[in-house]
């Protein structure tokens, strides 16, 4: 009998405990469904912050030239289809279903993780579905991620700060060396990043791979209609133009359809706003810095209740810190689906009773039970702020029943 869609999942989702770098596992699996990745041309784009919204206003400028666009990014909010799409249509649950069927003996025989077979799955699905170009966001770094077997057309690194430091390095200076591992000789690598010393790094690594370094310069950002919200949202614009305007003759596109595509370009759960809820994935200090700027430019009702669940891996006290100085009351809580990272809920309710620690701006409150937590902001008046974890944003829309 065929897998399901349900047992599809069940088999890969297990696998998102293991992170394993190196590129041979990746390489074995895409050889097991005839190395789909070499029949289509990409665009490869990592970074801390903002790849993701680059990588869709990327795509959806390339739509707008009236090619047909594969679109691989990470992670998902509800549903494992929203990583894959094409021209904005998931992947489809058979699709999932076979190509995890097909692709099964290998990841046994290799040990494959889950972001090796979704890669693999991915890659198979936009050959399948006849792409014309893909872009690929990086998961994890860069230099060993598995989406690194590629040999783009350009490739990108956003913004630089600290994540991942259990497996990129802990300083700014090693990240940067991890993410322009994707660099590639004789393709042009477009560097967002604003930051002099972190600029000179990703150059000249970029340089020392035999690829051709375009610094964008720090002052340029977007000024065209955007849907996306925040200055941040102005700057990745402003490098997802760069990326585009890299691309050889038949893939760029002009700049009226580079504006077309940016003014219509939604990234769920990037201050996302839906009725009373505003969903925003801010999940280290700097992006929940973004959210906080763009809240301060944003004309919402009042008060402000913000829902948040952080991973415990997380810089979560500076991240409180700044969220603080936009929100009226908060409630801290665990999403469901980050039970197995979650933050430590014993030093949060000791600083919450502490009387010695800086006064807050905002009325917090500690409920670890999301059902609880949840009616709680449900009953408040006007805005409710759901952030800090995709795993977050994602169980309160599931949760409410709304679609990303």
């Amino acid at each position: 009998m065929a897998l399901s869609y349900a047992q599809a999942l069940e088999f890969l989702f297990p696998r998102t405990t293991q992170i394993k770098f190196g590129l041979d596992t990746t390489r074995a699996l895409l050889a097991a469904v005839g190395d789909p990745h070499t029949v289509f041309p990409t665009i490869h784009i990592g970074g801390t912050n903002g790849k993701g919204s680059v990588s869709t206003l990327v795509a959806e400028a390339l739509r707008a030239r009236g090619l047909r666009v594969g679109l691989y990014t990470s992670p998902h909010l509800v549903s494992f289809r929203e990583r894959i799409q094409v021209d904005g249509a998931p992947i489809s649950e058979q699709a999932v279903a076979a190509w995890t069927e097909r692709l099964q003996p290998a990841i046994l025989e290799h040990g494959g993780t889950f972001f090796e077979a979704t890669t693999a799955i991915a890659f198979a699905d936009f050959a399948a579905r006849g792409v014309d170009l893909a872009v690929i966001e990086v998961g994890l770094g860069g230099r060993l991620d598995s989406t690194n077997v590629l040999q783009p057309l350009v490739s990108a690194v956003t913004k630089i700060e600290k994540d991942h430091m259990k497996y990129l390095g802990t300083t700014l200076e090693a990240i940067a060396r991890e993410k322009a591992g994707i660099a590639k000789r004789g393709v042009p690598f477009v560097i967002g990043e604003v930051r002099p010393r972190l600029v000179e790094v990703l150059r000249r690594a970029a340089l020392a791979a035999g690829a051709r370094p375009g610094v964008l310069p720090a002052e340029v950002c977007w000024e065209g209609p955007l849907l996306l919200q925040g200055p941040h949202q102005r700057r990745n614009a402003a490098v997802a133009r760069g990326v585009l305007l890299a691309l050889p003759a038949p893939y760029r596109p002009t700049e009226g359809e580079i504006a077309e595509g940016f003014r219509v370009a939604r990234i769920p759960g990037r201050f996302d706003r839906r009725g009373k809820w505003l969903f925003d994935v801010a999940h280290n200090p700097d992006s929940m810095r973004a959210l906080v700027t763009a809240l301060g430019a944003a004309d919402l009702p009042r008060p402000i209740h913000a829902l948040v669940s952080i991973l415990g891996d997380k810089e979560w006290p500076a991240m409180l810190v700044r969220l603080d100085e936009a929100v009226d009351k908060g409630i801290l809580t665990v999403a469901p689906t980050a039970a197995g990272r979650r933050w430590d809920l014993d030093w949060l309710r000791r600083w919450l009773e502490d009387p010695a620690r800086p006064p807050a701006r905002a009325s917090w409150s500690l409920q670890p039970e999301f059902r609880e937590a949840l009616a709680a902001v449900e009953r408040g008046a006007g805005t409710v702020l759901v952030t800090g974890s995709f795993h977050t944003v994602g169980d309160v829309m599931e949760a409410l029943g709304l679609e990303p």
